[in-house]
């Protein structure tokens, strides 16, 4: 743990876990040489999507596919609190009902259950048990195969795509044609679907969650034509005739909600359609979650391995094992949003801050003194760093000042001197009034058009890039901060606690980059094109000769001691600024007048030595 090359526990940690926890066509699936993550509630591909901390990395070397760079979070937000931005927020879906509490804790809603149109009349069988699963995909082939003597439909639905194929391997052998519905197959979903409720149509699905489609009895109607019609009124009555669509389920999902999902594909509208589960001992939930006094009452009765256990008993006691797996679930979303209500706010900060500089346009005046507050605060923490009243004329302190202040605007010591004689406040005072100065000066020379955007640009980078950093770090913070419950500590509270002083310095950390950046910006104009200023095409610079955004920018902010650029080379810096000649034709400005380059300097100690 403490070795030098710990990291490469780190790798290791990706690599068992891509070994044993993801399983190809379950997880995950190989096209056009990308590992591509598979929704596990839908069954959907989920493009563009990839796992974190270098486990999708790690999954790429097992299935020996192209390796790809780790991406990195740019912005990220709770589904919970997502939907709460919502000023309404309402839904419609048929399987709410089992997660009537959730919607009520979280979201404040109701669930209110609206009666059928037509009377369901679809039959609900209890679930049927077996020893092993070889067993019970061997009792759903001669089941599909009975079904299928007689003319009538069925879907089979699947957990994952591996059992999915598994399932239709087993129905080729058997001489039975189907259809395949998985993430592999999505293309001809529609098609698919269309024919599933056909006269003697059997298809396989995985997770049929969030299809949003009707089967219908005696498949879709090709041309509304009279002949065509009555053609498909016929194979529907003798679907009808037959029972309906016949929906298999080959294993419970931890969430009974999936289960109903799937059982709801049948007897809509007011058809007829029958469903029943097949479960074995083997699958995970059973092995997990309460499937022990079922195999007990299976080895007592000494069963046969291919001789199912039906009882409404059995159904009720897998039922009880869904839901304290559901109750399990809440539990880590509830915790999830407690967390994320933490970010929450702080993303709300950022993001106003984000937008008001976005929208500066609407509102210049408020945008600026936005800006100016950012100088202020950072002016008065480097006054405070460095000077307190008593030494006011220590000229070791305030040289050292000079240097850190002078990575934001040009100042000399003689004007500071001058200042200092009264007291701190007239020095930060003296200091805005001399950053409004340049605001004003910069805005003559460039437009004020483009000078906002410089202004912008430069606000909306340092936030951007120190907000993506910040991510990271929370992520971090959130992955070990459980720990603390070893401590007798409430992580949620220490979570807060490690969360706001991380905050702290992100605002800092921001102001900091953006103010010593903002009057170090150099703007090439083309020299060939004689067009006005504005029209000109910029290119807009970072000085290149100082750094001070380097990753400990925070450690750099508090240190007294640092050790800066020079004054002259900050002078030299500063004097790079690419600006519009001075008309020859107007008078020269005086050796004591301004610099004409906007650097606040006096020309003589300027550019008038050039």
């Amino acid at each position: 743990m403490y070795e030098k090359d710990y990291d490469t526990l780190f790798h290791l940690e990706a690599a068992l876990k891509a070994l044993t926890l993801f399983k190809k066509d379950r997880d995950y699936i190989i096209k056009d040489n990308e590992v591509i993550i598979v929704d596990e509630f839908t069954g959907r591909l989920l493009y563009g999507r990839r796992f974190s901390e270098g486990l999708h990395q790690a999954i790429e070397a097992k299935e020996n596919v192209s390796i790809k760079q780790e991406s990195k979070t740019l912005a990220t937000i709770s589904l919970q609190n997502y939907f709460r931005m919502y000023k309404k927020l309402a839904g419609m879906t048929g399987t709410a009902a089992t997660e009537a509490e959730e919607f009520n804790k979280i979201y404040h809603t109701d669930v209110v259950v609206i009666p059928t149109h037509l009377s369901m009349i679809r039959k609900d069988h209890a679930d049927v048990i077996y020893k092993t699963e070889k067993a019970k995909f061997n009792a759903v082939v001669e089941e599909i195969a009975a079904n299928y003597k007689i003319g009538r439909p069925v879907l089979v639905g699947t957990t994952s795509i591996e059992k999915n194929e598994y399932l239709a391997k087993l129905l080729k052998n058997k001489g039975i044609p189907h259809e395949l519905l998985n993430a592999k197959h999505h293309e001809r979903e529609a098609q698919i679907i269309a024919k599933a409720g056909e006269k003697g149509a059997v298809t396989v699905a995985t997770n049929m969650a969030g299809r949003g489609v009707d089967i219908i009895l005696g498949g879709m109607l090709k041309k509304e034509n009279q002949s065509e019609i009555k053609e498909w009124q016929k194979q529907h009555d003798e679907v009808v005739k037959l029972g309906g669509l016949y929906v298999i389920g080959t294993e419970r999902h931890e969430a009974r909600r999936i289960d109903n999902q799937l059982r709801g594909r049948s007897g809509r509208q007011g058809d007829p359609g029958e469903s029943r589960f097949f479960v074995s001992l083997e699958d995970d939930l059973m092995r997990i979650f309460g499937g022990e006094q079922i195999s007990r009452l299976m080895t007592f009765f000494n069963l046969p391995e291919d001789t199912p256990l039906s009882h409404p008993m059995v159904s009720r006691a897998i039922e009880q094992a869904q839901v304290k797996v559901e109750g399990f679930n809440f539990d880590i979303r509830k915790h999830l949003v407690e967390f994320d209500d933490v970010l929450n706010n702080q993303r709300e900060i950022i993001y106003t801050l984000r937008k008001k500089i976005v929208l500066a346009k609407e509102n210049i005046e408020e945008f600026y003194q936005t800006i100016f507050d950012i100088f202020l605060e950072e002016f008065n923490n480097l006054i405070n760093n460095f000077l307190i009243e008593d030494n006011l004329s220590d000229k070791i302190l305030i040289d050292q000042l000079i240097k850190e202040l002078n990575f934001i605007l040009s100042v000399e010591k003689r004007e500071l001197e001058t200042v200092l004689k009264k007291n701190k406040q007239g020095m930060i005072d003296f200091l805005m009034e001399k950053v409004k100065k340049v605001f004003t000066l910069r805005e003559k020379q460039l437009g004020k058009n483009l000078w906002l955007e410089i202004v912008k640009s430069v606000f909306l980078n340092s936030i951007d890039h120190r907000w993506m950093d910040h991510l990271t770090a929370i992520e971090d913070l959130r992955e070990g901060i459980n720990l603390r419950g070893y401590a007798q500590m409430d992580p949620l509270v220490e979570y807060k606690n490690e969360a706001f002083s991380m905050f702290e310095r992100l605002i800092g950390d921001i102001n900091f980059e953006a103010t010593r950046r903002i009057f170090k910006i150099e703007v090439k104009v083309n020299a060939d094109i004689l067009s006005p200023l504005e029209k000109q095409p910029m290119v807009f610079q970072q000085a290149s000769s100082i750094n001070p955004f380097s990753q400990n920018v925070s450690q750099a902010r508090d240190l007294p001691s640092a050790n800066p650029a020079s004054v002259d080379e900050l002078s030299s810096i500063s004097s790079n600024f690419r600006s519009p000649a001075p008309d020859k034709n107007k008078k020269k400005p005086g050796r004591n007048d301004p610099c004409w380059c906007g650097s606040g300097k006096k020309y003589k100690k300027c550019h008038y030595p050039n």
